[in-house]
């Protein structure tokens, strides 16, 4: 694992939770009267997490650097996220052969609902397979895990997955525990907020993906 690893301060995650919180209430409340798509009022409102737990990370952490997502480690982030994309992609893809030869459609399983309007299904991949990743993985990992690090790598890895487990608990969990793992793994390994950004970005668009009717015959 990586040596000293990055740590925030306890009163940095309460300011950014607060955040998180504060913004889904109001701007959630307050974009309900406004005839924009679901997923449109669901990417504003995630944007504007983002902004308040970055605000929050620089004005009380002095840059982004404490959450491992300074602008000059990006480049490295992505390649390294794009690395770990292809490992995690293989073991996926044995997997799903390995249940495709115990008679399961390994598609059926992990495929989502998908809406029927076209620009409903763009903003689902810009939302949830950009703008959602991006804001989850500051909260988890950059948030939680950095705070929870303190305790031990194991505390950070179940504490900040078992979270990331519970607040989608509408989707398969397994693939949530196996995801957060991933994420929180990469992160540790790495101190670069861009890995599991990539990682998770690129499973989200590649489930989506797999759920197109293309490819249910």
């Amino acid at each position: 694992m990586a040596a000293n690893p990055i740590h925030i301060r306890p009163v940095t995650m309460a300011a950014a939770l607060a955040v998180v919180v504060g913004v889904e209430l109001l701007a959630g409340w307050a974009l309900a009267g406004i005839g924009l798509p679901r997923f449109a009022k669901v990417g504003a409102v995630r944007l504007l997490q983002i902004g308040g737990m970055l605000l929050a990370v620089i004005r009380l952490e002095g840059g982004l650097a404490a959450i491992g997502w300074q602008p000059r480690a990006w480049a490295t982030g992505l390649a390294r996220g794009l690395r770990w994309s292809l490992m995690f992609a293989l073991a996926a893809g044995l997997g799903m052969a390995l249940l495709y030869l115990a008679g399961q459609n390994p598609i059926a399983l992990i495929s989502s609902p998908l809406p029927d309007r076209q620009m409903d299904l763009l903003l689902l991949f810009v939302v949830g397979g950009l703008i959602a990743p991006l804001a989850e993985e500051i909260c988890f990992r950059g948030i939680l895990f950095s705070f929870f690090r303190s305790y031990g790598i194991m505390a950070a890895i179940v504490f900040s997955t078992a979270i990331f487990v519970i607040l989608h608990f509408n989707r398969l969990p397994a693939t949530q525990v196996v995801g957060g793992i991933v994420f929180a793994l990469s992160f540790e390994t790495s101190r670069n907020l861009m890995v599991p950004i990539t990682i998770h970005a690129l499973g989200n668009l590649a489930l989506f993906a797999l759920s197109l009717p293309a490819f249910h015959g």
